[in-house]
Protein backbone atom coordinates (compact mmCIF):
# COMPACT_ATOMS: atom_id res chain seq x y z
CA UNK A 1 0.00 0.00 0.00
CA UNK A 2 2.85 2.37 0.82
CA UNK A 3 4.41 1.69 -2.57
CA UNK A 4 1.09 2.29 -4.33
CA UNK A 5 0.60 5.56 -2.47
CA UNK A 6 4.08 6.69 -3.52
CA UNK A 7 3.33 5.80 -7.14
CA UNK A 8 0.31 8.11 -6.99
CA UNK A 9 2.32 11.10 -5.79
CA UNK A 10 2.74 14.07 -8.08
CA UNK A 11 6.52 13.94 -7.65
CA UNK A 12 6.65 10.37 -8.99
CA UNK A 13 4.28 11.23 -11.83
CA UNK A 14 6.50 14.19 -12.70
CA UNK A 15 9.56 11.94 -12.60
CA UNK A 16 7.69 9.43 -14.77
CA UNK A 17 6.88 12.15 -17.28
CA UNK A 18 10.53 13.20 -17.31
CA UNK A 19 11.49 9.53 -17.80
CA UNK A 20 9.20 9.27 -20.83
CA UNK A 21 10.62 12.46 -22.35
CA UNK A 22 14.19 11.37 -21.61
CA UNK A 23 13.63 7.83 -22.96
CA UNK A 24 12.01 9.22 -26.10
CA UNK A 25 14.98 11.52 -26.65
CA UNK A 26 17.44 8.64 -26.16
CA UNK A 27 15.42 6.43 -28.51
CA UNK A 28 15.35 9.06 -31.23
CA UNK A 29 19.08 9.65 -30.83
CA UNK A 30 19.93 5.93 -31.02
CA UNK A 31 17.54 5.43 -33.93
CA UNK A 32 19.23 8.27 -35.81
CA UNK A 33 22.66 6.79 -35.09
CA UNK A 34 21.50 3.35 -36.25
CA UNK A 35 19.91 4.78 -39.37
CA UNK A 36 23.04 6.69 -40.29
CA UNK A 37 25.38 3.78 -39.46
CA UNK A 38 23.34 1.13 -41.28
CA UNK A 39 22.82 3.46 -44.22
CA UNK A 40 26.53 4.20 -44.42
CA UNK A 41 27.48 0.49 -44.38
CA UNK A 42 24.84 -0.36 -46.98
CA UNK A 43 26.03 2.52 -49.15
CA UNK A 44 29.61 1.26 -48.88
CA UNK A 45 28.52 -2.21 -50.01
CA UNK A 46 26.61 -0.78 -52.96
CA UNK A 47 29.59 1.36 -53.94
CA UNK A 48 31.84 -1.71 -53.87
CA UNK A 49 29.42 -3.58 -56.11
CA UNK A 50 29.16 -0.59 -58.44
CA UNK A 51 32.98 -0.43 -58.66
CA UNK A 52 33.18 -4.10 -59.58
CA UNK A 53 30.45 -3.64 -62.20
CA UNK A 54 32.38 -0.70 -63.66
CA UNK A 55 35.51 -2.84 -63.93
CA UNK A 56 33.61 -5.66 -65.60
CA UNK A 57 31.96 -3.26 -68.02
CA UNK A 58 35.35 -1.85 -69.01
CA UNK A 59 36.70 -5.33 -69.56
CA UNK A 60 33.66 -6.25 -71.64
CA UNK A 61 34.08 -3.18 -73.82
CA UNK A 62 37.76 -3.96 -74.38
CA UNK A 63 37.75 -7.77 -74.73
CA UNK A 64 34.17 -8.73 -75.45
CA UNK A 65 32.28 -11.63 -73.95
CA UNK A 66 35.34 -13.86 -73.69
CA UNK A 67 37.23 -11.20 -71.80
CA UNK A 68 34.23 -10.78 -69.44
CA UNK A 69 34.14 -14.52 -68.75
CA UNK A 70 37.87 -14.58 -68.14
CA UNK A 71 37.86 -11.70 -65.66
CA UNK A 72 34.93 -13.21 -63.73
CA UNK A 73 36.76 -16.55 -63.44
CA UNK A 74 39.91 -14.75 -62.41
CA UNK A 75 38.13 -12.80 -59.66
CA UNK A 76 36.40 -15.94 -58.39
CA UNK A 77 39.75 -17.69 -58.18
CA UNK A 78 41.30 -14.77 -56.26
CA UNK A 79 38.40 -14.76 -53.76
CA UNK A 80 38.32 -18.22 -52.10
CA UNK A 81 36.00 -16.89 -49.31
CA UNK A 82 33.46 -15.81 -51.93
CA UNK A 83 32.98 -12.34 -50.56
CA UNK A 84 32.04 -11.25 -54.07
CA UNK A 85 29.23 -13.03 -55.90
CA UNK A 86 29.22 -13.44 -59.70
CA UNK A 87 26.96 -15.20 -62.16
CA UNK A 88 26.94 -14.78 -65.94
CA UNK A 89 24.29 -16.70 -67.86
CA UNK A 90 22.73 -16.86 -71.26
CA UNK A 91 19.27 -15.62 -71.97
CA UNK A 92 17.85 -19.03 -70.98
CA UNK A 93 19.84 -19.02 -67.68
CA UNK A 94 22.68 -21.35 -68.73
CA UNK A 95 25.75 -20.59 -66.59
CA UNK A 96 28.83 -19.24 -68.38
CA UNK A 97 30.88 -18.11 -65.36
CA UNK A 98 30.55 -17.34 -61.67
CA UNK A 99 30.71 -18.86 -58.19
CA UNK A 100 26.99 -19.75 -57.93
CA UNK A 101 25.15 -22.15 -60.22
CA UNK A 102 21.57 -20.95 -60.40
CA UNK A 103 19.79 -17.65 -60.71
CA UNK A 104 18.47 -16.62 -57.28
CA UNK A 105 14.79 -16.22 -56.69
CA UNK A 106 14.08 -12.88 -55.13
CA UNK A 107 12.20 -9.70 -55.60
CA UNK A 108 13.91 -7.42 -58.02
CA UNK A 109 13.60 -3.69 -57.58
CA UNK A 110 13.26 -1.21 -60.40
CA UNK A 111 16.89 -0.23 -59.92
CA UNK A 112 18.02 -3.83 -60.41
CA UNK A 113 19.08 -4.52 -56.83
CA UNK A 114 18.20 -7.85 -55.22
CA UNK A 115 18.64 -9.33 -51.75
CA UNK A 116 18.79 -13.13 -51.49
CA UNK A 117 20.20 -16.01 -49.50
CA UNK A 118 23.19 -18.08 -50.51
CA UNK A 119 21.93 -21.65 -50.14
CA UNK A 120 21.83 -24.91 -52.15
CA UNK A 121 19.03 -23.56 -54.34
CA UNK A 122 21.55 -21.27 -56.04
CA UNK A 123 24.31 -23.92 -56.03
CA UNK A 124 25.96 -22.71 -52.84
CA UNK A 125 27.82 -25.40 -50.92
CA UNK A 126 28.76 -23.47 -47.79
CA UNK A 127 26.66 -22.31 -44.86
CA UNK A 128 23.72 -20.08 -45.62
CA UNK A 129 24.63 -16.44 -45.91
CA UNK A 130 22.91 -13.25 -46.96
CA UNK A 131 23.91 -11.47 -50.14
CA UNK A 132 23.06 -8.31 -52.02
CA UNK A 133 23.54 -8.01 -55.77
CA UNK A 134 22.66 -6.01 -58.84
CA UNK A 135 21.27 -7.58 -62.01
CA UNK A 136 21.44 -6.20 -65.50
CA UNK A 137 21.45 -7.46 -69.07
CA UNK A 138 24.54 -7.49 -71.23
CA UNK A 139 24.44 -6.97 -75.00
CA UNK A 140 23.88 -10.21 -76.83
CA UNK A 141 21.10 -11.42 -74.49
CA UNK A 142 23.41 -12.30 -71.60
CA UNK A 143 22.44 -11.80 -67.95
CA UNK A 144 24.95 -10.69 -65.33
CA UNK A 145 24.66 -10.72 -61.50
CA UNK A 146 27.30 -9.00 -59.40
CA UNK A 147 26.94 -8.93 -55.61
CA UNK A 148 28.56 -9.07 -52.19
CA UNK A 149 28.25 -11.23 -49.15
CA UNK A 150 26.47 -8.99 -46.61
CA UNK A 151 26.08 -11.56 -43.84
CA UNK A 152 28.62 -9.80 -41.62
CA UNK A 153 26.93 -6.48 -42.32
CA UNK A 154 23.56 -7.96 -41.39
CA UNK A 155 25.00 -9.47 -38.20
CA UNK A 156 26.51 -6.11 -37.33
CA UNK A 157 23.12 -4.45 -37.78
CA UNK A 158 21.58 -7.05 -35.50
CA UNK A 159 24.26 -6.39 -32.88
CA UNK A 160 23.53 -2.67 -33.10
CA UNK A 161 19.77 -3.31 -32.84
CA UNK A 162 20.30 -5.55 -29.81
CA UNK A 163 22.53 -2.92 -28.21
CA UNK A 164 19.88 -0.27 -28.84
CA UNK A 165 17.17 -2.46 -27.33
CA UNK A 166 19.26 -3.23 -24.27
CA UNK A 167 20.30 0.40 -24.02
CA UNK A 168 16.68 1.49 -24.11
CA UNK A 169 15.76 -1.09 -21.48
CA UNK A 170 18.60 -0.05 -19.18
CA UNK A 171 17.76 3.62 -19.77
CA UNK A 172 14.12 3.04 -18.83
CA UNK A 173 15.08 0.97 -15.78
CA UNK A 174 17.58 3.56 -14.54
CA UNK A 175 15.16 6.40 -15.26
CA UNK A 176 12.41 4.55 -13.39
CA UNK A 177 14.71 3.83 -10.46
CA UNK A 178 15.96 7.41 -10.43
CA UNK A 179 12.40 8.75 -10.60
CA UNK A 180 11.36 6.45 -7.75
CA UNK A 181 14.30 7.52 -5.56
CA UNK A 182 13.77 11.20 -6.36
CA UNK A 183 10.04 11.00 -5.67
CA UNK A 184 10.71 9.00 -2.50
CA UNK A 185 13.01 11.70 -1.18
CA UNK A 186 10.52 14.41 -2.13
CA UNK A 187 7.59 12.43 -0.71
CA UNK A 188 9.38 11.97 2.60
CA UNK A 189 9.83 15.69 3.04
CA UNK A 190 6.25 16.40 1.96
CA UNK A 191 5.00 13.70 4.34
CA UNK A 192 6.85 15.37 7.21
CA UNK A 193 5.00 18.59 6.38
CA UNK A 194 1.66 16.71 6.10
CA UNK A 195 2.13 14.86 9.41
CA UNK A 196 3.08 18.04 11.23
CA UNK A 197 0.19 19.93 9.62
CA UNK A 198 -2.30 17.23 10.67
CA UNK A 199 -1.04 17.33 14.26
CA UNK A 200 -1.32 21.12 14.25
CA UNK A 201 -4.89 20.87 12.93
CA UNK A 202 -5.65 18.39 15.74
CA UNK A 203 -4.82 21.04 18.30
CA UNK A 204 -1.04 20.93 18.75
CA UNK A 205 -0.57 24.57 17.78
CA UNK A 206 2.89 24.75 19.34
CA UNK A 207 4.37 22.35 16.76
CA UNK A 208 6.32 23.67 13.80
CA UNK A 209 7.47 22.10 10.55
CA UNK A 210 11.13 20.97 10.85
CA UNK A 211 13.79 22.21 8.46
CA UNK A 212 17.09 20.63 7.37
CA UNK A 213 19.15 23.78 7.21
CA UNK A 214 19.83 23.36 3.49
CA UNK A 215 17.88 26.51 2.60
CA UNK A 216 16.33 24.72 -0.36
CA UNK A 217 12.77 25.12 -1.61
CA UNK A 218 11.33 22.87 1.08
CA UNK A 219 13.16 24.71 3.85
CA UNK A 220 11.88 28.04 2.53
CA UNK A 221 8.34 26.62 2.33
CA UNK A 222 8.61 25.28 5.90
CA UNK A 223 9.92 28.60 7.19
CA UNK A 224 7.08 30.49 5.50
CA UNK A 225 4.50 28.09 6.90
CA UNK A 226 6.03 28.35 10.37
CA UNK A 227 5.94 32.14 10.21
CA UNK A 228 2.32 31.97 9.08
CA UNK A 229 1.50 29.63 11.98
CA UNK A 230 3.23 31.95 14.44
CA UNK A 231 1.14 34.83 13.14
CA UNK A 232 -2.09 32.83 13.28
CA UNK A 233 -1.39 31.64 16.83
CA UNK A 234 -0.57 35.19 17.86
CA UNK A 235 -3.83 36.50 16.43
CA UNK A 236 -5.83 33.60 17.89
CA UNK A 237 -4.34 34.13 21.31
CA UNK A 238 -5.12 37.82 21.07
CA UNK A 239 -8.74 37.20 20.13
CA UNK A 240 -9.09 34.48 22.75
CA UNK A 241 -7.52 36.68 25.41
CA UNK A 242 -9.86 39.53 24.56
CA UNK A 243 -12.98 37.33 24.56
CA UNK A 244 -11.95 35.55 27.76
CA UNK A 245 -11.15 38.84 29.46
CA UNK A 246 -14.46 40.33 28.42
CA UNK A 247 -16.36 37.25 29.57
CA UNK A 248 -14.46 37.05 32.86
CA UNK A 249 -14.57 40.78 33.65
CA UNK A 250 -18.24 41.19 32.82
CA UNK A 251 -19.46 38.08 34.58
CA UNK A 252 -18.96 39.58 38.07
CA UNK A 253 -20.82 42.88 37.46
CA UNK A 254 -23.52 40.99 35.59
CA UNK A 255 -23.92 38.67 38.56
CA UNK A 256 -24.25 41.67 40.86
CA UNK A 257 -26.75 43.28 38.47
CA UNK A 258 -28.75 40.06 38.33
CA UNK A 259 -28.82 39.78 42.11
CA UNK A 260 -29.91 43.40 42.44
CA UNK A 261 -32.67 42.84 39.91
CA UNK A 262 -33.79 39.76 41.80
CA UNK A 263 -33.86 41.73 45.05
CA UNK A 264 -35.89 44.40 43.29
CA UNK A 265 -38.26 41.74 42.00
CA UNK A 266 -38.84 40.49 45.53
CA UNK A 267 -39.33 43.95 47.01
CA UNK A 268 -41.77 45.62 44.58
CA UNK A 269 -45.54 45.19 44.91
CA UNK A 270 -46.60 46.57 41.53
CA UNK A 271 -47.47 43.73 39.15
CA UNK A 272 -46.21 45.58 36.08
CA UNK A 273 -42.94 46.42 37.79
CA UNK A 274 -42.53 42.81 38.93
CA UNK A 275 -43.07 41.63 35.36
CA UNK A 276 -40.46 44.01 34.01
CA UNK A 277 -38.00 43.05 36.73
CA UNK A 278 -38.60 39.36 35.99
CA UNK A 279 -37.83 39.91 32.32
CA UNK A 280 -34.65 41.76 33.28
CA UNK A 281 -33.57 38.88 35.53
CA UNK A 282 -34.20 36.43 32.68
CA UNK A 283 -32.11 38.54 30.32
CA UNK A 284 -29.34 38.73 32.90
CA UNK A 285 -29.45 34.94 33.28
CA UNK A 286 -29.14 34.57 29.51
CA UNK A 287 -26.11 36.89 29.43
CA UNK A 288 -24.47 35.02 32.30
CA UNK A 289 -25.12 31.71 30.52
CA UNK A 290 -23.47 33.10 27.39
CA UNK A 291 -20.37 34.27 29.25
CA UNK A 292 -20.14 30.98 31.16
CA UNK A 293 -20.35 29.11 27.87
CA UNK A 294 -17.57 31.21 26.36
CA UNK A 295 -15.32 30.52 29.32
CA UNK A 296 -16.08 26.80 29.21
CA UNK A 297 -15.30 26.53 25.51
CA UNK A 298 -12.11 28.60 25.87
CA UNK A 299 -10.86 26.43 28.74
CA UNK A 300 -11.65 23.26 26.87
CA UNK A 301 -9.80 24.45 23.78
CA UNK A 302 -6.77 25.78 25.62
CA UNK A 303 -6.31 22.94 28.10
CA UNK A 304 -6.72 20.12 25.56
CA UNK A 305 -7.21 16.44 26.29
CA UNK A 306 -7.53 15.18 29.83
CA UNK A 307 -5.07 12.86 31.51
CA UNK A 308 -7.68 11.71 34.06
CA UNK A 309 -9.94 9.75 31.71
CA UNK A 310 -12.01 6.86 33.04
CA UNK A 311 -14.08 4.11 31.54
CA UNK A 312 -17.64 5.29 30.91
CA UNK A 313 -20.65 3.23 29.86
CA UNK A 314 -22.05 5.31 27.04
CA UNK A 315 -25.49 3.63 27.24
CA UNK A 316 -25.83 4.39 30.97
CA UNK A 317 -24.69 7.98 30.49
CA UNK A 318 -27.16 8.59 27.64
CA UNK A 319 -29.92 6.87 29.58
CA UNK A 320 -29.39 9.26 32.52
CA UNK A 321 -29.51 12.25 30.17
CA UNK A 322 -32.70 10.96 28.49
CA UNK A 323 -34.34 10.49 31.88
CA UNK A 324 -33.54 14.11 32.71
CA UNK A 325 -35.10 15.43 29.50
CA UNK A 326 -38.05 13.09 29.05
CA UNK A 327 -40.27 15.44 31.02
CA UNK A 328 -39.56 18.29 28.57
CA UNK A 329 -40.45 16.01 25.66
CA UNK A 330 -43.68 14.95 27.33
CA UNK A 331 -44.69 18.60 27.81
CA UNK A 332 -44.51 19.01 24.01
CA UNK A 333 -46.20 15.64 23.43
CA UNK A 334 -43.13 14.45 21.54
CA UNK A 335 -42.39 10.80 20.86
CA UNK A 336 -39.11 10.07 22.63
CA UNK A 337 -37.51 6.80 21.47
CA UNK A 338 -34.31 5.23 22.75
CA UNK A 339 -32.19 2.43 21.29
CA UNK A 340 -29.25 1.90 23.60
CA UNK A 341 -26.92 -1.06 23.22
CA UNK A 342 -25.30 -2.29 26.40
CA UNK A 343 -21.58 -2.85 26.87
CA UNK A 344 -20.61 0.19 24.76
CA UNK A 345 -17.72 1.57 26.79
CA UNK A 346 -15.58 4.60 26.03
CA UNK A 347 -12.78 6.38 27.82
CA UNK A 348 -13.53 9.93 28.86
CA UNK A 349 -14.62 12.52 31.36
CA UNK A 350 -18.17 11.57 32.37
CA UNK A 351 -19.25 15.10 33.32
CA UNK A 352 -18.04 16.62 30.04
CA UNK A 353 -19.63 13.81 28.04
CA UNK A 354 -22.89 14.30 29.94
CA UNK A 355 -22.86 18.00 29.02
CA UNK A 356 -22.31 17.10 25.36
CA UNK A 357 -25.14 14.54 25.32
CA UNK A 358 -27.48 16.86 27.25
CA UNK A 359 -26.89 19.74 24.86
CA UNK A 360 -27.74 17.62 21.83
CA UNK A 361 -30.89 16.13 23.40
CA UNK A 362 -32.03 19.57 24.56
CA UNK A 363 -31.49 21.00 21.07
CA UNK A 364 -33.51 18.16 19.56
CA UNK A 365 -36.43 18.83 21.93
CA UNK A 366 -36.21 22.59 21.41
CA UNK A 367 -36.24 22.52 17.60
CA UNK A 368 -38.77 19.70 17.20
CA UNK A 369 -42.39 20.87 17.00
CA UNK A 370 -45.12 19.50 19.24
CA UNK A 371 -46.07 15.88 18.62
CA UNK A 372 -42.81 15.40 16.73
CA UNK A 373 -40.39 12.55 17.22
CA UNK A 374 -36.94 12.30 18.76
CA UNK A 375 -34.71 9.26 18.56
CA UNK A 376 -31.56 8.58 20.56
CA UNK A 377 -29.25 5.72 19.56
CA UNK A 378 -26.14 4.16 21.09
CA UNK A 379 -24.38 1.34 19.30
CA UNK A 380 -20.96 -0.03 18.51
CA UNK A 381 -19.48 -0.28 15.00
CA UNK A 382 -16.13 -2.02 14.86
CA UNK A 383 -13.75 -0.11 17.12
CA UNK A 384 -16.05 2.94 17.36
CA UNK A 385 -18.86 3.85 19.74
CA UNK A 386 -21.70 5.67 17.97
CA UNK A 387 -24.04 8.17 19.64
CA UNK A 388 -26.87 9.61 17.53
CA UNK A 389 -29.66 12.09 18.15
CA UNK A 390 -32.31 12.50 15.45
CA UNK A 391 -35.34 14.76 15.40
CA UNK A 392 -38.16 15.84 13.10
CA UNK A 393 -37.55 19.57 13.44
CA UNK A 394 -36.69 22.28 10.96
CA UNK A 395 -33.24 20.82 10.24
CA UNK A 396 -30.14 22.64 9.01
CA UNK A 397 -29.49 23.51 5.33
CA UNK A 398 -26.57 21.63 3.78
CA UNK A 399 -24.59 24.82 3.12
CA UNK A 400 -24.76 25.72 6.84
CA UNK A 401 -23.94 22.34 8.39
CA UNK A 402 -20.22 23.16 8.59
CA UNK A 403 -20.83 26.59 10.10
CA UNK A 404 -23.07 25.73 13.06
CA UNK A 405 -20.03 24.74 15.14
CA UNK A 406 -18.78 28.34 15.05
CA UNK A 407 -19.39 30.44 18.12
CA UNK A 408 -22.61 32.48 18.07
CA UNK A 409 -23.63 31.09 14.69
CA UNK A 410 -27.36 30.39 14.44
CA UNK A 411 -29.38 29.07 11.54
CA UNK A 412 -31.79 31.66 10.15
CA UNK A 413 -34.87 29.57 10.97
CA UNK A 414 -33.88 29.26 14.64
CA UNK A 415 -33.12 32.89 15.43
CA UNK A 416 -36.58 33.43 16.85
CA UNK A 417 -35.99 30.70 19.47
CA UNK A 418 -34.07 31.31 22.72
CA UNK A 419 -30.39 30.48 22.65
CA UNK A 420 -26.94 31.95 22.18
CA UNK A 421 -25.41 29.86 19.39
CA UNK A 422 -22.78 28.25 21.62
CA UNK A 423 -24.30 24.83 22.24
CA UNK A 424 -22.74 23.02 19.28
CA UNK A 425 -19.45 24.86 19.83
CA UNK A 426 -19.28 23.29 23.29
CA UNK A 427 -20.28 19.90 21.86
CA UNK A 428 -17.51 20.17 19.25
CA UNK A 429 -14.91 21.07 21.89
CA UNK A 430 -15.88 18.12 24.13
CA UNK A 431 -15.91 15.71 21.18
CA UNK A 432 -12.50 16.92 20.02
CA UNK A 433 -10.75 16.26 23.33
CA UNK A 434 -12.26 12.75 23.26
CA UNK A 435 -11.00 12.20 19.69
CA UNK A 436 -14.57 12.15 18.45
CA UNK A 437 -15.87 12.97 14.98
CA UNK A 438 -19.19 14.79 14.50
CA UNK A 439 -21.31 14.57 11.36
CA UNK A 440 -24.65 16.23 10.58
CA UNK A 441 -27.25 14.87 8.16
CA UNK A 442 -30.98 15.05 7.48
CA UNK A 443 -33.02 12.66 9.61
CA UNK A 444 -35.89 12.57 7.10
CA UNK A 445 -34.46 13.61 3.71
CA UNK A 446 -36.88 15.09 1.21
CA UNK A 447 -39.61 16.00 3.71
CA UNK A 448 -40.82 19.49 4.58
CA UNK A 449 -39.28 19.12 8.03
CA UNK A 450 -36.16 17.03 7.31
CA UNK A 451 -35.05 17.15 10.91
CA UNK A 452 -31.44 16.71 11.97
CA UNK A 453 -29.37 13.63 12.71
CA UNK A 454 -26.29 14.35 14.79
CA UNK A 455 -23.82 11.46 14.80
CA UNK A 456 -20.81 11.41 17.09
CA UNK A 457 -18.26 8.66 16.53
CA UNK A 458 -16.00 8.07 19.54
CA UNK A 459 -13.18 5.52 19.98
CA UNK A 460 -14.50 2.54 21.92
CA UNK A 461 -12.50 1.56 24.99
CA UNK A 462 -9.87 -1.11 24.49
CA UNK A 463 -7.19 -2.17 26.98
CA UNK A 464 -4.62 -2.13 24.18
CA UNK A 465 -5.52 1.36 22.97
CA UNK A 466 -3.41 4.30 24.06
CA UNK A 467 -5.10 6.40 26.69
CA UNK A 468 -6.47 9.77 25.69
CA UNK A 469 -3.99 12.26 27.05
CA UNK A 470 -1.92 15.04 25.66
CA UNK A 471 -1.87 17.91 28.13
CA UNK A 472 -3.01 18.78 31.60
CA UNK A 473 -6.18 17.36 33.09
CA UNK A 474 -9.49 19.16 32.91
CA UNK A 475 -12.85 18.35 34.38
CA UNK A 476 -16.34 19.74 34.20
CA UNK A 477 -15.78 21.66 37.43
CA UNK A 478 -13.01 23.65 35.74
CA UNK A 479 -15.27 24.82 32.95
CA UNK A 480 -18.19 25.78 35.13
CA UNK A 481 -21.11 24.10 36.80
CA UNK A 482 -23.18 21.61 34.80
CA UNK A 483 -25.75 23.38 32.67
CA UNK A 484 -29.37 23.13 33.53
CA UNK A 485 -32.00 22.19 30.90
CA UNK A 486 -32.23 24.98 28.38
CA UNK A 487 -28.83 26.52 29.16
CA UNK A 488 -26.01 26.77 26.61
CA UNK A 489 -28.23 25.62 23.75
CA UNK A 490 -29.62 27.21 20.64
CA UNK A 491 -26.83 26.38 18.26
Amino acid sequence: MKLLSQLRTSSFQLALLYMVVFATSVFLLLAFIYWRTAGFMTAQTDETIEAEIAGLAEQYRGSGINGLISIIRERVARDPNAKSIYLLTTDDFVKLAGNIENWPKGSRSDSGWINFTLNPSVGWNGPERLARARIFEVQGGLRLLVGRDVDELTNLKRVIETAINWGMGITLALALLGGFLMSRSTTRRIEVINITSRRIMNGHLSLRIPTRGTDDDFDQLAENLNQMLDRIVYLMEGIRHVSDSIAHDLRTPLTRLRNQLENTLMSVDNDEAREQAGKAVAEADQLLATFNALLRIARLETRGNTADMKQVSLAELVSDACELYEALAEDKEQQFEQSLEDHVVIEGDRDLLFQMVSNLIDNAIKYTPEQGEIRVNVRKEGNDAIFEVGDSGIGIPDDEKDQVFQRFYRVGKSRSLPGNGLGLSLVSAVAEIHQGVISLSDHHPGEEYPGLMVTIRLPAYSPNRKRLKDTQSISASEVGEQSSPGELKGA
